[in-house]
């Protein structure tokens, strides 16, 4: 792919919570700082700045659903009692040739693929022992809300073309060498 020729990739991370997601999107993004190829845009999420996990714009529900409805995002959708958005302004960066990398809900993977080839899904999972410590660690959640999400993650598997699976069963620096191969072959997709 020829920079600002070929269209970038959208490159969608899933996983369930606990997986790592912000943990590896922080880190790739300090990697592959000045590396004209990638964006990470941030999100904008009806939760408080203050209330930890990824650095997001926080906004009110009634300003996320006015946004949502005069077409602000790229992609939108609710989760565990949140809504989450993706900036519009990533359509211009795509046609750029600039590869964009967001963290998503699964649910939109479908919508995504269509509206934005080439897209690819970077998947991250954890051993279930592994993803029930870390939720409980973090303290947001309950016993049985922990247990639902491990048999969600468990429940929905991805599939479809140009999936690339990454295990975070190991150290972090492994992790991110693994998220960051994944990350370069999703780069290389063309339209």
């Amino acid at each position: 792919m020829k920079h600002g020729i070929d269209r970038g990739a959208l490159i969608l991370v899933v996983g369930p919570s606990g997986s790592g997601k912000d943990t590896l999107i922080d880190a790739a993004k300090s990697a592959l700082s000045g590396n004209p190829r990638f964006h990470f845009p941030r999100r904008e999420i009806t939760r408080p700045a203050e209330a930890g996990g990824e650095d997001h714009i926080p906004i009110d529900t009634e300003t996320f659903e006015t946004r949502r409805d005069g077409g602000s995002y790229a992609l939108a959708w609710g989760a565990h009692g949140l809504f989450y958005g993706v900036p519009g302004v990533i359509a211009d960066i795509l046609e750029g040739g600039t590869s964009v990398v967001v963290n998503v809900s699964r649910s939109v993977i479908d919508e995504a693929r269509s509206r934005f080839p080439p897209t690819a899904v970077v998947t991250l999972s954890v051993p279930e022992d592994v993803l029930r410590a870390r939720l409980s660690a973090r303290g947001r959640e309950s016993a049985e809300q922990i247990e639902a999400r491990v048999a969600r993650a468990a429940a929905v598997p991805v599939g479809g073309a140009n999936v690339f699976a990454v295990v975070n069963d190991g150290t972090i620096d492994y992790a991110v060498d693994r998220f960051l191969e994944a990350l370069r072959q999703a780069d290389t997709l063309t339209a």
